[in-house]
């Protein structure tokens, strides 16, 4: 254990401690519940996880999502407390199912512009729900925009006390920063306490987080009945996804930033121990919060063990420090938030796709989904955003004529090489992606249209991209092959493959077969011998 991982692990639990207070009222259960689950889920995942920077604990938007999900089940705030557990047990449960079905194949559909788009938008959305706790004005908004128009809205009652504090306090942290074997965020959170009792400042109407109690229990399980059972398990699928894609997408955006490399199958059972072992304890759902995990990364995380100093920091700061942490201003735990997250919202590698010019609107869409329509709404909707462009890149190919550059066997797009001669009365067209049923007739269609246009003799095919047809393309080929031979333009295929020779010998279409070559320059050398087809050059 490195002495990073130790500063990393302190300034971790400082920001730790006064957001599990907030989770649990979210969730509309005692804090202590969410303290018990900080600390084991931290030091659980430290146990199976390999994320450095990944801090397993309560999340804000998971308990949102278990405090909807105990409103629709019966019965009193004794019994729902029960059948949360059951509710996180079973949430650790599925995750473990999903490890053994090796379902994190799945993650390999959310692509890095969606990572990035994700990262900002839900950056922006926790730094903006951290203001009214500088300004003292309570805001209720369900949506980004509701919440930024009513937060406006209140700008006249706004606190200036609050906003002076949590100005202090953002700059102290942003000064720490420069320093990183200091724990900037734990030194300005006992400092912030400390200030606050001396000056006596809740009196000055700055709201405090109050006591702490911390009361790890053994969990007392309700016995639900058979459907009350079966509505939990329906209730935490959607809990068990927006955990996923809260966690997935921190760890894999913080691990790309670092070049570490990451399992999904793996974080997907540290995120099953993590929450059976936060069931134990009778705590919160736990996934990997963004907030934290940049706190860790911010911090200089070096190893997991940043979380298992977290959550030894965190029973410490409890059992020593509770009296003076419940005098912490508000202002100050939302100013730790919102610096703990402020390089998240870094444009630079968005930037870098629209300077490349690839999947710029994919990023932007993931952004402004988790702004506009929650984390895993807006995560659907990016994957789905990304998935939707492959598809039309793939159905909608380019279709580049190829020339001969001078002096070589080399066939290169004519429109991107001036230089390239193109071969007397023979076409030679090259799809940029492989055919299949979803482009094969329009990409053929293109060429055919192209090669009566330009008047050539034959019509050399390059399937340097294609491996293999399906059914579709398969018998778009061959009629257009046959149309072609109809109209005095014979068709040669060159890169045609073995599985491809195979795959039309046993269609039938044997004189495509003989008409297939291994490269351009043979197909062209026998495109040049068909009649209509001049000498080649």
């Amino acid at each position: 254990m490195r002495i990073r991982d130790v500063v990393a692990g302190l300034s971790v639990a400082g920001l730790l401690l006064p957001e599990a207070v907030a989770y649990a009222g979210i969730a509309g259960l005692p804090p202590h519940r969410a303290l018990a689950a900080a600390v084991i889920g931290c030091l659980a995942y430290a146990a199976v996880g390999r994320s450095r920077f990944a801090i397993v604990s309560p999340t804000s938007s998971s308990a949102a999502v278990l405090a909807a999900v105990l409103a629709s089940l019966p019965g009193d705030a004794g019994e729902r407390a029960g059948l949360a557990t059951v509710v996180i047990a079973v949430t650790g449960v599925i995750f473990l199912l999903a490890w053994v079905a090796r379902l994190g194949l799945l993650t390999g559909f959310i692509a890095r512009p969606v990572l990035r788009g994700f990262a900002v938008g839900l950056a922006a959305t926790i730094i903006l729900h951290q203001v009214p706790a500088m300004t003292g004005v309570p805001v209720a908004g369900e949506t980004f925009l509701g919440f930024l128009v009513a937060l406006v809205a209140g700008v006249p009652g706004w606190d200036p006390l609050g906003l002076g504090v949590g100005a202090v306090a953002l700059v102290l942290l942003t000064v720490a920063r420069r320093f990183p074997t200091v724990p900037g965020a734990f030194l300005v959170i006992l400092g912030g306490a400390g200030l606050s009792l001396i000056l006596d400042l809740p009196e000055r109407g700055l709201a405090a987080v109050g006591p702490i109690a911390f009361e790890p229990t053994w969990p007392v399980l309700p016995e639900p009945s058979w459907p009350t059972l079966s509505r939990v398990v329906q209730l935490t699928l959607p809990l068990v996804l927006i955990l996923f894609a809260e966690s997935w997408g921190t760890m894999r955006s913080l691990a790309l930033r670092h070049g570490d490399e990451i399992a999904p199958d793996r974080e997907m059972a540290a995120l099953g121990v993590a929450n059976l072992a936060s069931a134990l304890v009778q705590g919160l759902p736990v996934g990997a919060g963004f907030s934290a995990g940049s706190a860790a990364e911010s911090a200089g995380a070096a190893s997991r063990w940043v979380g298992v100093v977290a959550a030894v920091g965190l029973v410490v700061s409890l059992l020593v420090a509770e009296p003076l942490i419940a005098h912490l201003p508000q202002a100050v735990l939302a100013a730790v938030v919102i610096s703990a997250l402020t390089h998240a919202l870094d444009p630079r590698p968005i930037r870098r796709l629209w300077r490349i010019d690839r999947d710029q609107w994919v990023a932007v869409g993931a952004a402004a989904g988790v702004i506009l329509l929650g984390v895993v709404d807006g995560m659907l909707l990016a994957v789905a955003f990304s998935i939707g462009a492959l598809l039309r890149r793939l159905a909608l190919p380019q279709v580049a004529r190829l020339g001969r550059l001078p002096g070589t066997r080399d066939f290169v797009d004519v429109a991107r090489h001036p230089e390239a001669i193109a071969v007397e009365a023979v076409g030679i067209w090259r799809p940029s992606e492989a055919l299949f049923f979803a482009n094969a007739e329009r990409t053929l269609a293109t060429i055919a249209r192209a090669a009566q246009t330009a008047g050539v003799g034959a019509v050399v095919l390059s399937l340097e991209e294609t491996f293999d047809l399906d059914s579709t393309a398969l018998e778009a080929l061959i009629e257009t092959a046959a149309r072609l031979d109809a109209a005095g333009t014979p068709l040669l295929l060159a890169r045609a493959r073995d599985p491809l020779r195979d795959l039309l010998r046993a269609a039938g279409a044997t004189g495509l077969v003989a008409r297939a070559y291994y490269s351009v320059d043979d197909a062209v050398g026998a495109a040049s011998l068909v009649p209509g087809g001049a000498a080649d050059p």
